[in-house]
């Protein structure tokens, strides 16, 4: 059987992709779209942090080794207390709230981390760490006192890379405290935590480098584009930290860790060269509340196809009774602007619009035959 990280490398495509390093199973995290290996951090031997593409334009959209077992405690030096704000303090505050996942299933092992969200074990992590363990496999729970428990999928949603998951036989644990990642700002410090290459209990700091940063990452087995608009940070993330929590210095979670771009070339495990992408909780949590109430998670779509165009997304089809044909969107119709988001590529379009919610009413700017004009659309919803 074979044991990997999360933080997946993808296969090396022509031109370099964002890569992690991947476990044995299907490809849905191959996707390009920056120079570069990009990677899923998650965990040591599933792929931690999953291969993703942050988009650059290319291409058109539809729509290790062993490691042993480490735990490093905080503590501050000699007497002296952690300083108010510190990386100390907020490592000291949050570690408790993060575990470290070993999952094995028929297509492998590996392991990731995840963000406790309630006291009797409900656990957040990604998709791709979850899943691994697909149908009859395990998956156990390292907490940061030591003890283990084991863990059952309450839901997955391959499309933002979610999973929610429930440790069995416990309670009294300390749920995270989450934030809002709308307000994040770029060159905010920001700290990450989970278990790198096996490492439980690492702690990496940084800055908030960039915000809605298209992130793809390949596509479901329905063809179904997983992309997300990602915040990027310099703070550290490896193989083995997908799932694991980026958070502010008040200690609130604002995004799970999942994917970096590497220079790998797919021979050997990626690692962090600075560029990581974590998922902004705000998308997260209207699709945790649909897992947790044993609903299948719904995603917001506008109805169209589209490719890349050196002006933004090309519109090449339009789905009758869409949202998109609602508003008047037609095929040759070039999207530039979701409200004030600008749309460089096809991807950047799927990105941006995941973030919203089905029912959410939003200002497309476009360009038809060389003239820009605006339309208002109240988007759709996969679910239907």
């Amino acid at each position: 059987m074979d044991t990997q990280t999360f933080d997946r490398p993808l296969p090396p495509p022509p031109p370099p992709v964002f890569t992690t390093p991947p476990p044995p199973r299907r490809g849905r995290f191959a996707a390009t779209v920056l120079a570069g290996a990009l990677v899923l951090g998650g965990g040591a031997g599933v792929g931690g942090a999953a291969a993703y593409d942050a988009l650059s334009g290319d291409g058109g959209s539809t729509g290790g080794g062993s490691v042993a077992r480490t735990v490093s405690p905080v503590v501050a030096t000699g007497d002296a207390p952690a300083a108010e704000g510190s990386v100390q303090q907020v490592a000291a505050a949050v570690l408790p709230s993060v575990v470290k996942l070993d999952v094995r299933g028929q297509q492998g092992s590996g392991s990731g981390s995840g963000v406790i969200l309630s006291s009797d074990g409900e656990i957040l992590t990604n998709d791709h760490v979850a899943s691994l363990a697909g149908e009859g496999g395990e998956i156990t729970v390292s907490f940061d006192d030591g003890s283990e428990a084991p863990a059952e999928v309450i839901g997955t949603d391959p499309l933002t890379d979610t999973a929610l998951i429930q440790a069995q036989g416990v309670d009294g644990l300390t749920p995270a405290t989450l934030g809002t990642s709308g307000e994040v700002a770029v060159g905010e410090q920001v700290v990450a935590i989970g278990s790198p290459f096996g490492l439980d209990a690492t702690v990496t700091s940084g800055i908030v480098s960039a915000l809605n940063r298209p992130v793809d990452v390949g596509s479901d087995e329905d063809g179904n584009t997983t992309a997300y608009p990602a915040i990027q940070t310099d703070a550290a993330i490896n193989p083995g930290n997908s799932g694991g929590p980026l958070v502010d210095l008040s200690g609130h979670v604002i995004g799970l860790n999942s994917s970096i771009r590497s220079t790998s070339n797919g021979s050997s495990e990626a690692g962090s060269i600075g560029l990581g992408f974590a998922i902004p909780i705000d998308e997260i949590l209207p699709v945790v509340e649909q897992m947790r109430a044993g609903e299948t998670p719904t995603h917001a779509r506008i109805g169209v196809s589209v490719s890349d165009d050196e002006a933004g997304a090309r519109v090449s089809d339009v789905s009758p009774g869409s949202a998109a044909d609602d508003a008047g969107l037609r095929s040759g119709d070039v999207i530039t602007k979701v409200e004030d988001t600008k749309i460089e590529s096809g991807d950047a379009l799927v990105a941006t619009v995941r973030a919203y919610r089905p029912g959410d009413e939003v200002t497309i700017t476009y360009r038809r035959d060389g003239d820009e004009d605006t339309t208002q659309l109240t988007l759709g919803s996969d679910g239907t």
